[in-house]
């Protein structure tokens, strides 16, 4: 693609990178097949391809960014199936987020959409904002059909019941089981919306890895990875979520050294693991950030390589196998969580059009309701056709959104494993 960026403009290293990202891409069109919204809404302007065009022409203007521009960048799930399937490399991700911190920047949104977009902004990172606000949500819940587009799909996402507060954030460290020495020392991302949506899941992976010798730590200083406030364009409170988290992990790789960072939300770990990209012109955390990115590892990604021992026989169990777009897209791991459940004795089914996003995508599903529906219910026939016992899926974004049409249990994957190696049942698991 010609591009005509000014000089000015390329002094600018964010402008320099896309830039370089747009020159790449060839207008071939392959990524169209494979998008949701162009799927879903056949306009050119909400594939990859059209979106790549309006990027171009909003950045190289230098002018406030268009609301027709702005309303086709939002609709983008940044699920990156197009990342997937590009022949050319083009560097979609990164290039989007400059898009949507551009808009941030020049763009001045109506007053109820700032609002919110700060709101959720501010609670989703806090456990304890974010816990509060389930409590408010579920008590309108039953007055929702009151409600309509974003309030009321809001009020439909909130748990019909809200699982008491972790008890890792009095628990910071978890030695290895068996009293002897540790086969690996990893630290595990507990995260922020999981701690509170479901807390179960980092239970689970605690008592996975401890039953397999490995030591968890889990460093108080770190949190939510910013990945919620950056894909809304907010640069700054992501980079000081970031920031936290680095800093906090390389000084425990530091004191005694880590084998991994270990992260069990694939939405927070393809954020972490750019937080190298993300700080590679900060001279004072440039280094830092690149060391945790490299330790950084999905947990099906760390067990593939343990010694998994189940105990119970699973094989009549059919469990159907979503893979969040955060894992088979943007970490490109796709075959570790199913190998793990077969090894674990499941039935595994793999989904149709599992390289379609469930509609979810973060904050997604708040902010574009009425698409977000559309792509979970096509997920959610998927699914129901193969009539599994349970689903499977390896982040909470995921699980939350697809569970709410379903009628059989969705669980996290580690849930499963570490049931067949001597947890407990999953709860809604029959």
């Amino acid at each position: 693609m010609k591009t005509d960026f000014s000089l000015a403009q390329l002094a600018d290293p964010r402008f320099a990178a896309s830039n370089d990202i747009l020159r790449k891409c060839v207008h071939c069109g392959f990524c169209t097949a494979t998008c949701p919204t162009y799927v879903e809404l056949g306009d050119e302007r909400d594939s990859p391809r059209g979106r790549i065009y309006l990027i171009q022409q909003m950045l190289e203007s230098g002018e406030p960014a268009p609301d027709s521009t702005v309303t086709h960048v939002d609709r983008c799930l940044s699920c990156l199936s197009c990342m997937t399937t590009c022949p050319s490399g083009v560097d979609y991700m990164h290039l989007v987020d400059h898009a949507r911190q551009y808009i941030e920047e020049t763009h001045e949104r109506p007053l109820r959409e700032r609002v919110l977009r700060k709101i959720l902004a501010g609670l989703l990172p806090s456990p304890t904002l974010f816990r509060l606000s389930l409590i408010g949500a579920w008590a309108a819940r039953p007055f929702r059909k009151l409600f309509f587009g974003r309030v009321r799909a809001m009020l439909e996402m909130a748990p019909a019941t809200i699982p008491s507060p972790s008890t890792l954030d009095t628990q910071p460290r978890h030695e290895a089981s068996g009293g002897g020495a540790p086969v690996k020392r990893v630290v595990l991302m507990t995260g922020c919306a999981q701690k509170v949506l479901s807390p179960d899941i980092n239970d689970a992976t605690i008592r996975l890895l401890t039953r397999l010798g490995v030591e968890v730590i889990i460093p108080p200083a770190a949190g939510c990875c910013g990945a919620l406030p950056l894909h809304m364009g907010q640069e700054d409170p992501a980079r000081k979520l970031a920031r936290d988290n680095i800093q906090a992990w390389y000084e425990e790789q530091e004191r005694a050294g880590l084998d991994a960072i270990v992260i069990n939300t694939s939405g927070c770990g393809t954020t972490v693991k750019d937080y190298g990209h993300m700080f590679r012109d900060d001279p004072g955390l440039a280094e830092k950030a690149a060391v945790v990115a490299g330790l950084a590892k999905d947990i099906t990604e760390f067990l593939v390589d343990l010694d998994l021992k189940p105990v119970l026989d699973m094989q009549g169990y059919k469990v159907a196998y979503h893979s969040a777009c955060s894992l088979q897209h943007g970490q490109k791991v796709k075959e570790p969580p199913m190998q793990l459940l077969r090894q674990a004795g499941y039935t595994v089914l793999p989904v149709p059009e599992a390289h379609l996003c469930c509609g979810s995508a973060g904050t997604y599903n708040l902010l574009q309701p009425e698409l977000s529906a559309r792509l979970k219910e096509r997920k959610v026939r998927n699914i129901a056709s193969l009539a599994p016992d349970m689903v499977a899926a390896g982040n909470i974004g995921c699980i939350t959104q697809i569970a709410s049409g379903m009628q059989v249990p969705v669980v996290h994957t580690v849930q499963l494993l570490d049931w067949a190696t001597g947890g407990p049942k999953p709860g809604g698991v029959s």
